[in-house]
């Protein structure tokens, strides 16, 4: 299998789902957000993650969201398509769904609700995966949501899968990363998962980051990973300190695919930051707040 090509320090965002007035997904809304973040010069698509709340979508609407963003992308960027499910065979339907709509790849979990017994649990989950999945993986580690983190002997074996070609770590542990870069064949591609981490996370050799904020502030990020590959510490530093970590502590408060909309809302991306529950918007003082670091964020570049 081939997996997609990404340049060093690469990012990502993992995209949120718009909502019409109906409470439906609004696929024109959502083209032209993909549309313009591939114009500001974003690395890639991740459609149906976490902050695309794809757990409170039916599986015909996250084929929908999957097939807006591979046509608005338009072949100018790599699509990596969220294909979480607590059973194998759900994630493998998933993962056809996302082929079928000419996603590059797809991005799974461990199973949720559900813990393994680990580690021998996930290999099972994994390997059964990588057995039969049609396009290239990345495995996605975020134990605050599935309960558990990714054993570093599991990854190591499964990352020697033809199949399996890289990780998003969102576990928020910087030495989890540096394992999973030395564990890792060379061309096994690492993102960091957590906004306020990729710069830290640049010196240990992560390939870049899928991250929520660079849908909302793209110059910051595009400008974030210049500075990166070119050696650019201080501006990188700068950026990562005055534009970067305070607008994702402000969002972590309120969630992220919330905060994410209300943010992108502001910046005239989707026009209606509606989530679906168990989902709530933050108050109005709350959402002041976010717009105000959003504005100080792009005051920094």
């Amino acid at each position: 299998m081939t997996a997609p090509e990404f340049r060093r320090a690469a990012v990502s965002p993992p995209i949120v789902t718009p909502f019409d007035g109906d409470g439906d997904v609004d696929t024109d809304t959502l083209a032209s957000h993909v549309d313009a973040l591939v114009e500001a010069g974003l690395d890639g698509m991740v459609p149906c993650g976490t902050t695309g709340e794809f757990a409170s979508l039916t599986d015909a609407e996250r084929r929908t969201v999957v097939e807006t963003t591979v046509e608005a992308a338009d072949g100018r960027v790599p699509v990596i398509a969220g294909a979480a499910d607590t059973t194998v065979s759900g994630v493998l339907d998933r993962l056809r769904a996302a082929d079928a709509a000419g996603a590059d790849a797809g991005l799974v979990t461990l199973p949720y609700y559900h813990n393994s017994t680990a580690p021998a649990g996930q290999r099972a989950f994994l390997d059964a995966v990588a057995d039969n999945a049609p396009l290239p993986i990345y495995l996605y580690d975020i134990p605050s949501t599935v309960g558990e983190p990714i054993d570093p002997d599991v990854l190591a074996a499964v990352a020697e899968r033809d199949s399996v070609v890289g990780l998003k770590d969102t576990s928020a542990d910087v030495s989890a990363v540096d394992t999973a870069v030395d564990r890792t064949p060379d061309d096994f591609t690492v993102f960091q998962g957590v906004d306020a981490l990729l710069y830290p996370s640049a010196s240990l050799g992560v390939d870049g980051g899928i991250h929520a904020l660079s849908q909302v502030v793209p110059e910051v990020f595009v400008a974030l990973g210049e500075a990166i590959r070119e050696g650019d510490d201080e501006r990188a530093l700068t950026l990562h300190r005055r534009a970067v970590a305070p607008l994702f502590d402000r969002c972590g408060d309120h969630g992220f695919a919330p905060a994410t909309k209300v943010a992108a809302a502001h910046r005239g991306y989707i026009s209606d930051p509606r989530v679906r529950p168990p989902l709530t918007l933050p108050d109005e003082a709350a959402r002041e707040a976010i717009r105000a670091d959003v504005d100080a964020a792009l005051d920094v570049v």
